[in-house]
């Protein structure tokens, strides 16, 4: 059994390729259903669907940030886990 190291969400690393991915699906997704609500005469779905795909391009804005950021000093597999502290 892996020792944890008590820091997890400290060190936590995001698949950011990922979130970009599903992040240009849901763009895609979300900018289709405003142009199509928009011309079925649905305007309130056209108007959820577009604070939608604005959201999402905000995501991703951030996560393309976070991507060009590069790597952050992650500790590596030779460094050892804190220990946890011991409660009292």
């Amino acid at each position: 059994m892996a020792m944890r190291s008590g820091n997890e969400p400290v060190t936590a690393r995001s698949p950011l390729r990922l979130r970009f991915w599903l992040g240009v699906w849901g763009l895609v997704w979300s900018a289709f259903g405003t142009a199509l609500f928009s011309l079925v005469g649905r305007p309130g779905w056209a108007a959820a669907c577009g604070a939608l795909t604005v959201v999402v391009a905000v995501d991703l804005f951030m996560i393309v940030r976070h991507i060009h950021q590069g790597p952050h000093y992650q500790p590596g597999p030779d460094i050892p886990p804190y220990e946890p502290p011991r409660s009292r």
